[in-house]
């Protein structure tokens, strides 16, 4: 039996100095005149349209505004941002200058915002309209109303960072319960480019509308990165969206390539007709149900192509044009990944056995670490291989069956959520004794977060318990069913028995 290794050798070595922004925004030196950004209203509706050229110019001149501020190379800003084009420009901004720009959801709350401002300790605050922050954030605040103003500082040259230099972070849900920081090279922008065969089928001539909203990662991502960073066309919807809107905007501003979460093109069907410009569409944060993906391509002819990732690596597994999808699996590593299933002990298994799902540390897309984590980074390496979390087995072909995660993480629409986050929230009210988050399938293909709770007396009504987490946690975060037990199921030591939850 061969080994459950996949490596068909090493991706093109990132260039130095290598700078995100500067890639990202190369095409504006070829082509300024093309169109890189539309940004839709209603179906036919463009409210704003920025070439390349214009888009590259105002990310250097905001990159002066921000150094004016006293922004320096090294320094980490909080992007705090509504769905608007501010994020990419403040984002492209910050790492042209060099320093590190770290997004957060509009949807969490102060407390969470807070508790990300106290580990983070950033040198600068980006606050969108309509948002708030603690009262005493610890840094400078550019407000809303005055983000336009930086685009009136003369421009800077992008930074000659190192390939290894820090480039982003995000936040992202763990185990232990609170959020944590990943940060990535500037080198994670140049590893995407084995997406762009790997899994888009991405091409210069390009229209790609992403469902998502701007300061989404999945967006910044696939719907505005590596479209600029090609020369292609980003499409980004920031209108109210509802199930009809996204085939209608497909078809209305002659979207080629369309990016999703399932439940979008779930809630497409039986909206969604012949689509003559698309080339196919896009899907990740989730498995995509069979029964959505066989309907969506009966409907519109044309197929999806499914990818596995996560915020440490982005994603490294995909269907694509060149690899269709097989029933299944949840794709093939991308040409210039090396990825194994291993087992414990960090050896790679062979081929059709159950496993450990982990990457090489040598891939240029993997995260720098764990943000002031050293002893949790080094405990996700064995030896070679960073292990993901999640487990697999590899077919023959190379094909990845995904088998779920390893650790009890949750995924509710595409982001993932710690059950210690929802459960510490859960027991901060007072007739709740003690409590247990799971992600619950309701139907097929669809999954809630679930809390069931010893109550401290009697039940707590359902609107009450509702309205508590949603006083302590984004909207994605807070359960959707709730059930009073006597008792949580454990283990003879002790541990919690989150499967009986889940069956019931």
């Amino acid at each position: 039996m061969s080994e459950a290794l996949w490596d068909e050798g090493p991706f093109a070595p990132c260039p130095a100095p290598f700078n995100m922004a500067a890639h990202t925004f190369a095409p504006a030196e070829r082509r300024p005149e093309k169109v890189a950004l539309e940004v839709l209203g209603a179906p036919g509706e463009v409210v704003e349209r920025w070439t390349h050229g214009a888009l590259a110019e105002a990310v250097r001149r905001t990159a002066g505004g921000l150094a004016a501020a006293g922004l320096r190379p090294g320094e980490r800003v909080l992007l705090r941002l509504g769905n608007s084009s501010d994020f990419p420009i403040l984002f492209f901004a910050a790492n042209a200058l060099g320093a590190v720009p770290v997004a957060v959801s509009a949807q969490l709350t102060v407390a969470e915002v807070g508790a990300i401002l106290a580990d983070l300790a950033p040198a600068l605050v980006c606050l969108g309209t309509g948002l708030a922050l603690p009262e005493a954030p610890g840094a400078p605040v550019i407000a809303a109303g005055e983000i336009a103003a930086l685009r009136g500082h003369e421009p800077l040259p992008y930074a000659a960072t190192a390939p290894d230099d820090p480039a982003y972070m995000v936040y992202t849900s763990g185990t232990s319960g609170g959020p944590k920081g990943v940060v990535h090279a500037q080198r994670a922008a140049w590893a995407r480019r084995m997406m762009w065969d790997g899994w888009y089928g991405l091409t210069p001539e390009d229209r790609v509308l992403h469902a998502g909203a701007f300061n989404w990662t999945f967006t910044l991502g696939a719907g505005l990165t590596d479209p600029w960073a090609i020369g292609a066309t980003a499409l980004i919807h920031a209108g109210p969206a509802d199930r009809t809107v996204w085939p209608r905007l497909i078809a209305a501003h002659g979207a080629t390539i369309f990016a999703a979460v399932p439940g979008v093109y779930r809630q497409m069907l039986g909206e969604v007709g012949a689509l003559p410009a698309l080339r196919h569409g896009l899907s990740a944060g989730e498995a995509l149900p069979a029964a959505v993906r066989e309907a969506w391509t009966a409907a519109t002819g044309r197929p999806v192509y499914e990818a596995l990732g996560m915020s440490e690596v982005s994603t490294y597994v995909s269907f694509s044009p060149a690899r269709p999808p097989v029933a299944g699996c949840a794709g093939y590593p991308q040409p210039g990944r090396r990825v194994a299933v291993i087992g414990e002990d960090g050896v790679p298994l062979g081929r059709g056995e159950d496993g450990l799902l982990a990457v090489s540390r040598r891939d240029p897309g993997l995260m720098l670490g764990y943000w002031r984590r050293a002893a949790e980074t080094a405990a996700a390496f064995r030896g070679e291989w960073f292990v993901t979390g999640d487990r697999a087995r590899m077919r023959a072909d190379g094909a990845i069956v995904h088998l779920g995660r390893a650790d009890e993480v949750m995924n509710a629409g595409g982001f993932r959520v710690s059950p210690a986050e929802v459960e510490a929230a859960l027991a901060a009210h007072p007739g709740v004794a003690e409590a247990a988050a799971v992600e619950m399938p309701v139907r097929e293909g669809v999954s809630v977060i679930a809390a069931f709770y010893v109550p401290v007396e009697a039940p707590v009504a359902e609107a009450e318990l509702a309205a508590h987490c949603a006083g302590r946690l984004a909207r994605y975060k807070c359960p959707r069913v709730f059930r009073a037990v006597a008792a949580l199921p454990r283990g003879a030591n002790g541990k919690l028995l989150r499967r009986r939850l889940r069956e019931g």
